[in-house]
């Protein structure tokens, strides 16, 4: 990558402010104050990134993400309101209140770095931590549409790597050559998709293609980090087109092999089509500014793999309840070595499982307390997906969304058992009565 990057800054382009829609109105007040900061005490400072990014699509960023030439000590000296954090790569936050800036010194290639002069104190090997150039930096960064400069000196945005013109063409493209990058970091096909979607962009044809060639490099991520990326895809609101496209080019199965084996293998579209439903429910409350909670996706996107197991065991003789308990502790054992999700995550995703036979137990005082669980919102709200999908009783999930309105004393008479009526004679009320003299003599009786 050293050999490259100086072909790159043959090819700079600079775009004026009158070539570009950023306003400093649209950046945020502190990502200015540092900015003005670092560049009145004699540093470059420039916004890159994704924030670069989504000012010049008319959105509004995230985040905003700063670069300097100035290293994170002296970032530090600079502001008192600064932590500096990272091992592989040394950042600096500043802090204003609950709003962090992150500050990041340009990146260099390091090849040539001897790794005794990259330990610290400790002994930890810090050989990512070798600070550049900004010709260097943007040889660190992923995509072209992620690698533009915004010069707060002039209000200018500096290209290096026609970035500008993919997005125009609205084209996510890899920096360098696409096998050679995605090697690098496999993760970097999961952020293809999700920028794709994210943005709108096509993938450009030479990534689509290393990306279709290398899909089980993934296998080798570790699975802490396949988890934190599944949250980026699942979780802010293109989730259902992520899953399409993920599944599009093979990559789902990596992240949730079990799923993925249901889904190619049913002969019905329920799994597919109970995923879809809460993909889109996800995505619907992320634009009305709702919460989403991770546990219920990765409890709907495992369910099918938990339902055939555990129907596999019964079909052997086990019990409906322990079939289904072990079947969640296999299918969660195994998601693991794939995404590590949180023991918090697989306890919560346990919970919402097991309450679906309970909500069958419609008589008794075992509604009521099933009211009471903690879970018990997140449990219902599944048993609906369940049965808009065709995977439950309709009438059952009616029949809960009244009781758990229902007064008291409403409640009360729902889960009274029902009498039996009997028809005919034998169902009638008999009366009795003393017999009289009279009726001991006919022999009749009353």
């Amino acid at each position: 990558m050293a050999e490259t990057a100086q072909p790159v800054a043959e090819k700079v382009r600079v775009y004026q402010r009158s070539e570009h829609n950023i306003s400093r109105s649209r950046i945020s007040d502190n990502a200015l104050k540092v900015l003005y900061r670092l560049q009145k005490e004699g540093f470059d400072a420039y916004l890159v990134g994704g924030c670069v990014r989504d000012l010049l699509l008319g959105r509004e960023p995230k985040d905003f993400d700063v670069v300097t030439n100035a290293d994170p000590e002296q970032v530090k000296r600079v502001f008192r309101n600064c932590r500096i954090i990272g091992r592989r790569f040394r950042l600096a936050h500043v802090y204003f209140g609950k709003d962090v800036i992150e500050v990041a010194t340009f990146r260099g290639v390091g090849e040539s770095q001897n790794d005794k002069q990259l330990l610290n104190p400790e002994g930890r090997l810090l050989r990512d931590n070798v600070y550049g150039t900004i010709e260097e930096d943007v040889w660190r960064r992923d995509f072209t549409v992620n690698a533009l400069y915004y010069n707060i000196k002039d209000f200018s945005v500096i290209d290096y790597v026609n970035g500008m013109e993919d997005h125009q063409s609205a084209t996510l493209r890899l920096i360098g050559d696409p096998e050679t990058r995605f090697r690098e970091d496999p993760v970097r096909m999961l952020r293809a998709v999700r920028f794709t979607v994210k943005l709108g962009f096509k993938l450009d044809a030479a990534c689509e293609q290393a990306l279709c060639q290398l899909v089980g490099l993934l296998v080798n991520i570790p699975a802490a980090r396949l988890y934190d990326e599944a949250l980026k895809l699942f979780l802010y609101g293109c989730a259902l087109q992520t899953f399409e496209s993920l599944r599009h080019y093979g990559l789902f199965q990596v992240l949730f092999p079990g799923t993925e084996k249901c889904l190619a293998t049913e002969d019905n579209d329920f799994p597919r089509m109970l995923i879809s439903k809460a993909l889109q429910n996800s995505d619907n409350r992320v634009a009305e500014g709702k919460s989403v909670t991770a546990y219920f996706l990765f409890a709907v996107l495992l369910w099918e793999p938990v339902q055939s197991l555990a129907k596999q065991k019964i079909s052997q003789g086990e019990s409906e309840y322990i079939a289904y308990q072990e079947a969640a502790n296999e299918i969660i054992a195994k998601q693991v070595k794939r995404t590590a999700m949180p023991r918090h995550i697989s306890l919560a995703m346990r919970e919402v499982w097991s309450l679906q036979p309970k909500f069958d137990v419609r008589v008794g005082v075992k509604p009521s307390r099933l009211l009471s669980h903690p879970r018990f919102r997140a449990g219902y709200d599944f048993l609906l997906l369940r049965a808009e999908t065709g995977g439950a009783d309709v009438e059952l999930v009616n029949w809960w969304g009244t009781f758990q309105n229902a007064s008291e004393t409403e409640q009360r008479k729902m889960t009274q058992p029902q009498r039996k009526r009997s028809s005919g004679k034998a169902g009638r009320k008999r009366s009795y009565r003393k017999k009289t003299a009279a009726d001991q003599s006919t022999g009749t009786e009353a």
